[in-house]
């Protein structure tokens, strides 16, 4: 099965071997975590089984599609501030940072699962099709788990543009299987970056607490990582998926501050605390990173854990403005600027109130109905 992707070999396995990240021991050997677990982060009391996924009760899919506002018009315009985040659906936002372009853990497919007939399917789609994307300067993938790393969108990006792909130790096995060229592949260890040769746009491979593997086979055979955008002006946060970990003041101290801040928020469990955050544990990983605007990702998409869809947005809610998070909470589609304060407002109430006329956009307006394709200008 070609989703479950390739395994190292050759110098790039040699390459991961040497990473301090990676261990061999008679039990085998793959990546692992740095520190041990920050107290009250896993209670392993209250593991879910299968049947609590299959069977469970509770709101874990909205009753109606979402809102949400086709970006394209906006994009054809350059950002006032010169930093401006589109978020698309789960972990995938668009970066716009002084006219570069950098896609953050793109997926267009229907499942975050190996099989195209089983495994969690998406309720939310992404509100435009991958051919409609403007120019990209780059795309990076935080680690290879399948709503992260998705097979149909990395081959049609592929034949669509020709930016490189900024990712984790080893993840490039499997792009490079699903015939992304090695020329471009870029694989890093935590702390290191890559730098565009053409442009001002740095990114950096920085720390966090997870784990990997797209089969039962491969657990932490390839690295995950957390991810900086750097440009001259801007410095952007990318968590892809982590627990609560003290790397995070490490981060501040040696890239911040950050203008924005993308945490994940969703699909998390009491007994998950070390490898999600869910939202509380998100506030305390947004201080630790000094700050910034905050966007919240890895939610309204997926129902890949047991609580209500919309607990993530409602708890940040209620719990950010008092603890003094600047949150950023867009409709899918909708780009945001951090630097103009725009407040949150609870727009996902939309999907399960009584149906009252077409989504709305941020200005009150009934949202556009745009091609999925525009021409985009040269730049």
């Amino acid at each position: 099965m070609k989703s479950l992707g390739k395994r190292a070999s050759g110098l790039r396995l040699e390459r991961m071997r040497a990473s301090p990240r990676y261990r061999v021991t008679d039990a085998g050997e793959g990546f692992c975590n740095l520190h041990p677990l920050l107290p009250g982060l896993r209670d392993g009391s209250e593991r879910p089984s299968l049947s609590d996924f299959l069977f469970g009760a509770g709101r874990r899919t909205p009753a109606r599609p979402l809102p949400a506002v086709n970006p394209l018009e906006r994009w054809l315009k350059p950002a006032d501030t010169g930093l401006r985040a589109t978020w698309l659906g789960h972990s995938t936002v668009l970066i716009e940072s002084e006219g570069l372009r950098v896609l953050t853990d793109p997926v267009w497919g229907a499942r975050a699962s190996p099989s195209r007939l089983a495994g969690p399917r998406r309720f939310q789609p992404v509100p435009l099709a991958l051919k409609a994307l403007p120019p990209l300067d780059a795309v990076v993938i935080s680690h290879d788990h399948y709503d992260h790393l998705d097979l149909p969108t990395i081959r049609e990006l592929t034949q669509l543009q020709d930016m490189p792909f900024i990712t984790s130790l080893g993840v490039g096995a499997h792009l490079q299987a699903w015939g992304v060229p090695p020329e471009r592949i870029v694989e890093l260890d935590w702390w290191e970056h890559w730098q565009a040769p053409r442009a001002e746009l740095r990114i950096h491979a920085t720390p966090s607490q997870h784990f990997s593997g797209r089969s039962l086979g491969d657990r932490n055979a390839t690295l995950w990582s957390s991810l900086v955008i750097e440009t001259p002006r801007h410095r952007v946060f990318f968590s892809g998926d982590t627990g609560l970990t003290r790397e995070y003041a490490a981060i501040r101290d040696r890239l911040g501050p950050f203008d924005l801040v993308m945490l994940e928020v969703g699909a998390f469990h009491p007994s998950w605390g070390d490898i999600h955050l869910g939202p509380e544990n998100a506030l305390q990983a947004l201080q630790l990173l000094g700050g910034g605007a905050f966007l919240p990702v890895h939610w309204g998409t997926f129902a890949l854990a047991l609580h209500d869809w919309d607990q993530p947005a409602e708890t940040l809610l209620a719990l950010g403005p008092r603890q003094g998070a600047q949150l950023l909470m867009p409709r899918l589609g909708e780009a945001v600027e951090p630097a103009r304060g725009e407040p949150a407002a609870p727009w996902w109430r939309e999907a399960d109130a009584p149906r009252r006329g077409p989504p709305r956009n941020a200005e009150g307006e009934a949202a556009a109905s745009l091609p999925a394709a525009m021409p985009w200008p040269l730049d």
